[in-house]
């Protein structure tokens, strides 16, 4: 409770009327984060059409608050937000056990609904938006709150790990799984029915794993069902960049993988991880303590106090990221210069001489640093910072005193690669 009183100065945010202080206990909620007013009037009236409550918020930091505290039934997603990308949103809400299992809808101008899937949302819907798009997909959200039993199909030829993946995943009365044993028998299934999410061995023995995802988009044109990869054999780089494009996961087979496929498949099928026995849990708790999208990653970090440089360091390493540091924007620009490696910048905008915004400039110059991820530091918020930062070549930012969390969750969204 102190959590909500604490926050409630944040969650004012609001310009619409919703029904947040209506919600009965056994209502359909749906929280609605879009900052377009107009928009968000014309998602709560669907809302309402389809018999959910509507809440509605035009600030990431506010949905996170309010996701967590209400609980909702599923989200619409904006990812163009003022105070933060939608991008990081979604990854705040996929990475906290209380709000996992809801299903995020993305509504976006931008073409990226892979990135949505593999990041873990429902589904996706690009902007502008018809009136029958938005009804069939709070149709489908409906649906998809109402059904207590959610479908997996588990394609995989050996019977023994077959057998093993679903021991792994069902058992606990939420998940229905068919099983099948070729790409075959495994289409000829889904040309009868839907699935929520699919985890497929690569080596079958009527066809590849990449002939059937093919087959699967271009015949049965299945474009929203997730499917988790789960091979034994290495694949090379051709391969893993094909594969990548192609499917929401990629598990190679080894002692942890059963974890992650157990974590995977959570993700993708919406499963409330409180309702999951003991043994479970901690699978997933022991799981998500590292966070393999930063393992290994390099970064930069610029800032002229040194405390600020050991305080994040300390912070990336626990994450095991490999840190670098300058203390000026020229030794900056020097070290990723020579370095040549490095995967994300952490820059101060405050320091003399070559402030913040110069460097980020100057390295935007440079064509090898086009794509480069950086992420700004700035003091505490005051308008207009945000925009300063992205015109000087900031991929995003965040304001010091820096929550860690937030800091984590804009890394992976910029390292997701």
């Amino acid at each position: 409770v102190h959590d909500e009183v604490e926050n409630d100065a944040v969650i004012i945010d609001e310009q619409i009327p919703d029904d947040r202080d209506k919600i009965k206990h056994g209502d359909r909620v749906v929280l609605i984060v879009e900052d377009d007013l107009n928009f968000a009037r014309i998602l709560l009236d669907m809302a309402r059409d389809k018999g959910f409550c509507g809440i509605v918020t035009t600030r990431g930091e506010a949905a996170i608050h309010l996701a967590r505290r209400y609980r909702p039934d599923a989200i619409t997603l904006d990812i163009a937000l003022p105070d933060m990308e939608g991008w990081t949103v979604l990854d705040r809400l996929k990475h906290d056990k209380v709000t996992r299992h809801i299903p995020v809808h993305i509504i976006s101008a931008g073409e990226e609904s892979g990135r949505g899937l593999k990041l873990g949302a429902f589904a996706t819907i690009q902007k502008p938006v018809t009136k029958e798009a938005l009804d069939e997909s709070f149709a489908k959200i409906k649906g998809f709150v109402e059904r207590r039993n959610k479908s997996l199909l588990v394609v995989e030829d050996n019977e023994e790990q077959r057998k093993a993946i679903v021991e792994l995943i069902g058992g606990e009365g939420d998940v229905e799984i068919t099983a099948a044993s070729s790409g075959e028998e495994a289409l000829s299934i889904l040309r009868q029915r839907h699935f929520d999410c699919m985890v497929l061995d690569l080596g079958l023995p009527d066809m590849s794993g990449f002939e059937f995802i093919n087959r699967l988009k271009s015949e049965l044109l299945v474009e929203d069902t997730p499917i988790v990869v789960y091979t034994g054999r290495e694949l090379n780089k051709r391969e893993e960049t094909e594969l990548k494009r192609m499917a929401e996961a990629i598990i190679i087979k080894d002692v942890r993988s059963p974890d992650r496929l157990l974590d995977e498949t959570a993700l993708f099928l919406h499963r409330v991880e409180a309702n999951l026995p003991e043994h479970k849990r901690q699978i997933l708790e022991q799981l998500h303590e590292s966070d393999p999208v930063l393992a290994g990653k390099k970064a930069l970090i610029v800032d002229d106090d040194m405390r600020n440089i050991y305080a994040l360091t300390s912070l990336l390493e626990r994450h095991k990221m490999k840190v670098q540091y300058a203390e000026s924007g020229a030794e900056g620009i020097a070290v990723l210069k020579k370095t040549g490696d490095i995967d994300v910048v952490l820059m101060d905008v405050m320091m003399p001489e070559m402030d913040g915004y110069e460097a980020m400039r100057r390295i935007r110059e440079m064509d090898e640093f086009k794509n480069l991820p950086m992420i700004a530091l700035t003091a505490k918020a005051m308008k207009g910072d945000r925009e300063k930062c992205m015109e000087a070549g900031a991929s995003d930012y965040i304001t010091k005193p820096i929550d860690a969390q937030q800091l984590v969750s804009l890394l992976r969204v910029w390292l997701y690669r």
